[in-house]
């Protein structure tokens, strides 16, 4: 037995060595960064809060910030509400298929973010192709307003971010084990209970952590608000731009971390819910 574990001891250094490019990716492109935007907030050259009394004394700025979460929110619950049922069908497909149905939802990721928002933008505009079949069809009398609302805000980033989600539920739902769904048909479980009582419990946090990197992602959104928003649309990816170009760069930073801090913050909240829920349900 002496030398198998000599050699389990030989195989755990390289395996550990294996996390360290992610450990050093992590500490340059997020601790550090992070790190460097909070010391840029308080020390303007020297410290200061008075940048964070900025935005608590501006109303405004706390609108702009609490806008800019419920955006992420309401496109991150949007995508695990449309996500996890694309996901459950395809992961229920012959292997070949899934194959191909996970390449539908790989190429629109490989287009720009901004290319696909202009994409919107063609199809949404007064005259765009929607208005143009609408009325083709004796539909409408005038061009329907779509573009520069809130409706199409939370519509091109669904569309941006859903692959997303439907990855990370697609994973989560490969590992689940089929042989649990049989044993509790077996027991006498309906197909619709031993999908709601047995699967969703054990996929429901790989569909959490698709929502909370989405949550993430969509806070930081600043192109598409732009673009296809309105003047009440300004997230605070926006505000921070602006701050950058006024060459404003320690306020630009407290609003940086104003985020950050909030962005944490709603990750929780997620991944409490989804526990929540997973308890609910099992």
């Amino acid at each position: 037995m002496r030398p198998l574990a000599y050699m389990g001891g030989d195989m755990s250094r390289p395996l550990q060595l294996l996390v360290l490019p992610g450990l050093i990716l992590v500490l340059v492109f997020l601790i550090i960064p992070s790190f460097d935007t909070l010391v840029a907030s308080v020390f303007n050259p020297d410290f200061t809060t008075q940048n964070f009394s900025d935005i608590y004394n501006r109303p405004a700025y706390f609108q702009v910030l609490g806008r800019t979460m419920s955006v992420a929110m309401i496109v991150a619950i949007l995508c695990a509400v449309f996500g996890y049922p694309i996901a459950f069908y395809i992961v229920n497909q012959p292997a070949n298929r899934q194959i191909w149905l996970l390449y539908l939802f790989l190429i629109p990721m490989w287009m720009s973010a901004l290319v696909r928002s202009y994409a919107w933008i063609v199809l949404l505009g007064r005259e765009g192709i929607v208005n143009s079949i609408l009325a083709a069809g004796g539909l409408i009398d005038e061009p329907l307003k779509m573009m520069y609302t809130s409706g199409a805000v939370y519509l091109v980033m669904l569309q941006i971010m859903l692959p997303i989600q439907v990855f990370n539920s697609f994973s989560s739902m490969k590992e689940v084990d089929q042989d649990l769904i049989k044993a509790a048909r077996v027991l006498g479980a309906k197909p619709r209970d031993a999908v709601r009582r047995v699967f969703m419990p054990l996929s429901i946090h790989g569909t959490s952590t698709g929502a909370a990197i989405i949550f993430m992602m969509s806070t930081g959104f600043f192109v598409t608000p732009a673009l296809v928003g309105g003047p009440k649309d300004m997230m605070l990816g926006n505000l921070i731009t602006f701050q950058v170009e006024r060459m404003n760069a320690g306020f630009a930073a407290a609003l940086g971390v104003a985020l950050l801090v909030s962005a944490l913050v709603g990750v929780l909240l997620i991944k409490g819910a989804a526990n929540f829920v997973a308890r609910r349900l099992a």
